[in-house]
């Protein structure tokens, strides 16, 4: 039976930008998945009125 660990990446868009710097998101799933991590699962959080305050990654990698 395989096994999981799961591993929640918060990527913010700080406080005052809604912007997400996607150069560096990329950046970091690249390294992760040279360590072993697959991205699953990704979801938003919104402040009013749709302005995006960041990111939820949720990864996963077998044991």
């Amino acid at each position: 039976m395989k096994r999981f660990e799961y591993m929640t990446l918060d990527i913010g868009a700080g406080l005052w930008s809604t912007k997400i710097d996607t150069q560096e998101v990329t950046n970091k799933l690249n390294e992760l998945g040279r360590e072993g991590w697959e991205l699953v699962s990704t979801g938003d959080l919104n402040w009013a009125q749709g302005a995006i305050k960041g990111l939820i990654m949720i990864l996963k990698r077998e044991l």
